[in-house]
C-alpha cells in the first residue's frame, strides 16, 4: 500500500454514545457505508468490496480485499486523555499466508485499523498507528511501514493464533503514540479501517465490529 495518510478523511462527524466513557466510532449501516467515502490506493487495480451485516452482536462490515485497495475514512476528534482505548472486535476468515508484511512487496493486511493524528499543513505529514490483524507476525510485533516511518503497524491480534474466529482486543493510542512517534497526543483527528492485497495480488475476508474509544 503506497499512500496510505492522505485517502481517509471526510467531513468532521461527532459521534456520541450511551455511555458517558465510551466513544462509538463506526454504525456499519447501509446508511453509513453511502456516506462514508471510500478511496482506491493509488495504483491499486481494484478497490475492496466492503458490505454491512448483522449478527447476534450488532452490524458488522465485511471486507473482500481480491488485488485490491482501499479504505473507509472518518474525521473524527476522540479527547485521548478521557478515552484513550481502542477496541476492536474482528475476525478473518481468509488470510494472507507467506508475504513479508514489513516489505513493500508484502505490506498488506486482511484487517488494519489506523488511528490517524495530523500533525501539519498537509495530509503526507500525519502521523498514524496501523493497528493490524496479522498473517504471518505474533501479536505484539510492531514495524515502520516499508513506504513511510510516519506510520506504524502494531501487530494485535494473528491468525497464527485465531483463524476464522471473532477476536477483541484492546490498545492504548495515547501510550501508542508516545512509544512509536515520541508524540504526545491529546486529541486524536480521525480513524480508517482497510483490507488490502494490492501487493501480494492475493484474496483476504475480513470482518469489522464494535470499534470504540473508552476510559479504560
Amino acid at each position: 500500500m503506497k499512500i496510505i495518510l492522505k485517502i481517509f478523511f471526510v467531513t468532521l462527524v461527532m459521534v456520541s454514545s450511551s455511555h458517558a466513557n465510551e466513544i462509538k466510532v463506526f454504525d456499519f449501516t447501509e446508511k453509513e457505508l453511502t456516506q462514508l467515502n471510500v478511496r482506491k490506493v493509488r495504483g491499486a487495480d481494484n478497490k475492496t468490496i466492503y458490505t454491512v451485516g448483522l449478527n447476534e452482536n450488532g452490524n458488522f462490515l465485511k471486507a473482500v480485499a481480491e488485488n485490491s485497495a482501499s479504505g473507509l475514512g472518518k474525521e473524527i476528534k476522540i479527547n485521548l486523555n478521557k478515552t484513550p482505548y481502542i477496541n476492536i472486535t474482528w475476525k478473518i476468515e481468509k488470510d494472507l499466508p507467506g508475504i513479508k508484511e514489513n516489505t513493500k512487496k508484502g505490506h498488506d493486511f486482511a484487517a488494519r485499523v489506523f488511528a490517524i493524528k495530523k500533525t501539519g499543513a498537509t495530509p503526507l505529514s500525519n502521523r498514524a498507528i496501523n493497528y493490524v490483524f496479522s498473517s504471518n507476525n505474533k501479536i505484539g510485533f510492531s514495524s515502520p511501514s516499508p513506504y513511510t516511518k510516519k506510520s506504524i503497524d502494531n501487530v494485535l491480534s494473528s491468525t497464527l493464533k485465531n483463524i476464522n474466529e471473532w477476536v477483541t482486543v484492546k490498545a492504548n493510542v495515547k501510550e501508542d503514540f508516545k512509544k512509536f512517534h515520541n508524540l504526545d497526543v491529546n486529541e486524536l483527528d480521525g480513524l480508517a479501517i482497510m483490507s488490502d492485497t494490492d501487493n501480494s495480488k492475493m484474496k483476504a475476508i475480513a470482518y469489522f465490529q464494535n470499534i470504540y474509544f473508552s476510559e479504560k
